[in-house]
């Protein structure tokens, strides 16, 4: 049976991360450094619990300013120490609350440049490595993030994205291109079937590009982000495609 999970980011001052917990498998908890607090990511981690959903860290770059989506040219030694601060505080939340981390998954721009630039990808990956090398690592599907991973010995989990459209290279398309975002959730659901069911997605230009999909991405800061992630969620299960976490 084919089965799928679903993640999504919280913990970023939405305010419709619970009504999203009953939809999902994963979250991608917010740490502070583009979105956050503390109050939050403790909510965060006590809802994951409530819904038996994976509780994993979302590290980014020190950009709350713009919500962490501008790249910033920092050195390797800062980039590793920013994730490694990043897990330690959310894990010792996780910690007190009785929890437990499931995986990683960076944010914004930390996430688009690693999934191009291998010497940061493998810093990410040591410092998940150093730090718990017990954590599974999420990274956009056939990047140079799953790579670095693997080389470090990591479990990894290759994402995909519902909500946003390709390119040739299977490669994001840019927020800052108007094509960036799938706002038809009809549109999305068919994206996601065809990147589960046939392991290829079709890019923006109509080229097909093939990738592997073990968990989907779906973004909690849209519009109507819930009725999309229950239509997902709905349709995924019709059509036999069971959601859950990733194991090792």
């Amino acid at each position: 049976m084919l089965h799928i999970d679903l993640n999504c980011d919280m913990g970023e001052g939405i305010g419709n991360e619970e009504a999203l917990m009953p939809y999902i498998s994963s979250a991608n908890i917010a740490c502070g450094y583009h979105a956050g607090s503390i109050a939050e990511m403790e909510r965060m981690v006590e809802w994951c619990m409530q819904y038996n959903v994976a509780a994993g860290a979302h590290p980014s770059f020190p950009d709350k300013e713009n919500f962490g989506r501008t790249e910033m040219q920092l050195p390797l030694n800062e980039i590793y120490d920013l994730v490694t601060d990043q897990l330690k505080l959310l894990n010792e939340i996780a910690i007190a609350k009785g929890a437990q981390l499931h995986h990683v998954k960076p944010h914004g721009a930390l996430y688009n440049m690693a999934a191009k630039q291998k010497d940061i990808a493998a810093a990410i990956a040591k410092a998940v490595k150093d730090y718990n090398p017990s954590l599974i690592y999420y990274g956009l599907s056939g990047s140079v993030m799953i790579d670095a991973a693997r080389q470090e010995g990591l479990c990894t989990a290759s994402e995909v994205f519902a909500d946003r459209t390709y390119q040739p290279n299977g490669l994001l398309t840019p927020r800052s291109l108007p094509d960036a975002l799938i706002t038809d959730s009809a549109v999305a659901i068919r994206q996601v079937q065809q990147m589960i069911n046939t392991k290829s997605v079709t890019a923006i230009n109509g080229a097909t590009v093939y990738l592997q999909a073990n968990t989907v991405c779906v973004h909690g800061d849209g519009i109507h982000a819930v009725d999309f992630a229950k239509a997902l969620y709905t349709d995924l299960r019709e059509v036999g495609i069971t959601i859950k976490k990733i194991n090792h």
